[in-house]
């Protein structure tokens, strides 16, 4: 998104003292429209600054809710400037705000970008901290043991190590964000980040310089607090980052990109058992017990006895068909399994883990590892034993093979529940009356109440904002449906669609993303496209997996430069949203399908049977929302700012045929209709004009 221009003030500049030194205690709100306003702070600070009516209206909303409380919904449409809409009154307020993001990236964007920006435009003074997830820390004392115990054999590996060794003489903060150079697919990570089931807390010999426990004091300490959305609930489910701890200490939470908070909190809220887990803590049992308490057990025997029974477990899955999709667990076993014979391997796996537990306590004492590997041993031990109960009511579960590993899954419908009991209002008694809490997005929901969001996350009574996008939609995007593609369940429709674009790549230089429903269509186009493209040099065919995505997306940004021919990306579903390109870096996107969520997937065959039971039709109240949701939020990588121009390509016929074709569309912002092939040409060489118009006067002298 973009927010105001780019241009920082310069230490030079005189800024004028913020609203909050002399506003001679005038009302949040009438601070907020004099910060905004034509002769405000940021007009004063910025060149270019224009102000927008879309971000006022959303930052008094945001302002009045600071200082009533409640909840406050808002859908803020792209380019209306939503981070400084909440920001600006945030830090007029005065009050301890936690923010929290959808991914690390939005994070480091926010405290390292926006909030010190703001602040000294207003001059504002605020302590701000960041908080992660310990997996995003250097851990010193696992560095210390991967020196000499990782295992870590090729070259890659070695010298990956190497350099995290270096910078960790250098860091500050232990985040592994500042090695840009280190893939997040590294094999070395695990050896040098702890999870909550390796870290020794309190007894680890390195505990005093834990980059993780000075991240939660500066946390604890902070007036503004920039988390993550998988932190956030995470650590309410098992309170051990500490958000739990500050946030009954906190008067405002800001939860940005709210679209994702009902998928990322049910994660955390149900259960998880894998057979990954299961396997580390064998191999952990073995090193462990032979490194700290050798003869105090049969280690060997033991961790043996974990990794048979988890494998037997495994194969059992296997057999059934869970390798190919999640199997229901609707009784005693996954379908297509004994009843019976699926228990007994669910008690062997949990005798297994118990017998360990047992040979763990006696030796507990000898040394912080072996406690820590005995507290891994209950847990995993209770664990085992809730998936041997029936499942919940309310809840949904299921077992899923499709990896290395088995992954039983226990699941609530939706947080709505949570947000009720747990969150507002809170439960502990300790919080202040009255804590604020603004949900936004750009993406909420296709009604007026923005239902899709507020029912999930059980907020039908918040107050509800929706603020349109200032882009000229009908002038700076078009949208097209070609009719010639064979019908979406067609086995050549990803041939012929991938045939149709070439083409239109061609005549662009690249510039094009391509957005899959699935990786069997990611995979069929990539190919596709790859025959259509042979050579790097007339254009290259960037697909998904091939590379991490933070390089796909800096060649894509590259596009025909430096003497290398344009770009098309192909890409599933992480690219969906998140993704800014901006300029004439990118001129088409086109969507595969129309996005419906997998009928097979055990979770929204539960919410479909929940709204079946409650007389609703699951698919006009579930499947049609839920593909407005997606398909706007691809359609949005199309246009990022107000000169962007480009088209977008829906290559489903349904979109035109079928009866809800037409509330997906309006769903959509809106960009003039194209009819034909003929039309799509025509704006077709109108762009491909004005990107040579633009390159040619970035090149002159």
């Amino acid at each position: 998104m973009t927010e105001h221009p780019e241009v920082e003030p310069s230490p030079e500049q005189e800024l004028p003292f913020g609203p909050v030194a002399d506003a001679g205690g005038l009302p949040l709100v009438s601070q907020v429209r004099s910060t905004f306003g034509p002769q405000g702070l940021l007009a004063h600070a910025w060149d270019g600054y224009t102000p927008r009516q879309g971000q006022l209206d959303m930052a008094c909303a945001v302002a009045q809710t600071l200082e009533e409380g409640g909840a406050l919904v808002v859908e803020a449409g792209t380019g209306v400037g939503k981070t400084y809409a909440y920001l600006v009154p945030a830090l007029l307020s005065g009050k301890r705000v936690l923010l929290s993001t959808a991914t690390k990236t939005l994070q480091d964007q926010l405290f390292g970008r926006d909030l010190p920006r703001l602040a000294q435009v207003m001059g504002t003074p605020v302590r701000c901290a960041l908080l992660k997830g310990r997996s995003s820390y250097l851990c010193l004392h696992r560095l210390e043991q991967a020196r000499q115990h990782s295992g870590i054999q090729d070259t890659q590996g070695l010298k990956a190590l190497a350099m995290v060794e270096m910078w960790s003489h250098a860091t500050r903060t232990g985040d592994l964000a500042e090695l840009p150079d280190l893939d997040e697919r590294s094999p070395v990570l695990p050896w040098v980040t702890s999870t909550r089931e390796n870290c020794l807390g309190g007894t680890c010999p390195q505990a005093r310089e834990c980059h993780v426990n000075t991240a939660r004091r500066e946390a604890m300490a902070a007036d503004v607090v920039v988390v993550n959305h998988h932190l956030f609930f995470a650590d309410l489910a098992v309170r051990e980052s500490g958000v739990a701890e500050l946030l009954p200490s906190v008067h405002a939470v800001v939860l940005d990109e709210a679209h994702q908070i009902n998928e990322t909190g049910i994660q955390f809220m149900g259960r998880q058992l894998s057979t990954g887990q299961l396997q580390d803590f064998a191999g952990d049992l073995l090193a462990t017990g032979m490194q700290w308490a050798r003869g105090f057990g049969d280690w060997p025997g033991l961790s043996a006895e974990v990794e048979e029974a988890t494998r037997w477990l495994r194969s059992m899955a296997a057999q059934a068909g869970a390798s190919s999709a999640p199997l229901r667990w609707l009784g005693a076993a996954p379908e297509g399994l004994d009843g019976a014979a699926w228990q007994a391997a669910l008690a062997r796996v949990g005798g297994a883990c118990a017998a360990a537990q047992q040979a763990l306590a006696v030796v507990a004492e000898m040394a912080p590892d072996l406690t820590r590997l005995q507290e891994r041993a209950q847990a995993l031990t209770e664990r085992v034993g809730l998936f041997a109960q029936p499942c919940p009511d309310g809840a949904v579960r299921w077992a899923d093979a499709s990896g290395l590993q088995l992954r039983m899954v226990e699941s609530p419908l939706d947080i709505a529940e949570l947000v009720a009991t747990r969150l507002i209002p809170p439960t502990d008694g300790t919080a202040e009356p009255g804590r604020a809490w603004i949900f936004t997005s750009a993406t909420l929901g296709a009604d007026a109440r923005l239902s899709w969001f507020v029912e999930s996350c059980g907020l039908v009574d918040a107050r509800v904002l929706r603020v349109a996008s200032p882009f000229n939609y009908p002038e700076q995007a078009a949208v097209y449906v070609p009719q010639s593609l064979p019908r979406p369940g067609d086995p050549a429709h990803s041939q012929a669609l991938a045939r149709w674009l070439a083409p239109a790549a061609r005549r662009l230089g690249g510039r094009t993303l391509v957005l899959t429903t699935s990786l069997r269509a990611l995979r069929g186009i990539g190919e596709a496209l790859e025959a259509c493209f042979p050579g790097p040099q007339e254009m290259a065919v960037l697909v998904q997996g091939k590379a991490s995505k933070r390089r796909l997306l800096e060649r894509f940004r590259l596009g025909n430069t430096q003497g290398q021919g344009g770009c098309i990306l192909v890409a599933s579903m992480s690219f969906w949203e998140g993704v800014d390109l901006p300029g004439d870096t990118l001129q088409l996107v086109v969507i595969d399908k129309l996005p419906f969520p997998p009928p097979n997937d055990p979770l929204v065959e539960a919410r479909c049977k929940r709204l079946e039971q409650a007389g609703r039709s699951p698919f006009s109240a579930y499947s049609v929302p839920e593909a407005a949701i997606a398909l706007k939020q691809g359609a949005g990588r199309l246009i990022r700012s107000e000169t962007d121009r480009g088209i977008l390509v829906i290559g489903d016929t349904r979109l035109a045929t079928m009866g809800y074709g037409k509330r997906l569309m309006a769903a959509l912002p809106p960009m003039r209709r194209l009819q034909s092939d003929d039309e799509f040409g025509q704006v077709l060489e109108e762009l491909a004009a004005l990107t040579k118009a633009s390159t040619t006067d970035r090149h002159s002298p």
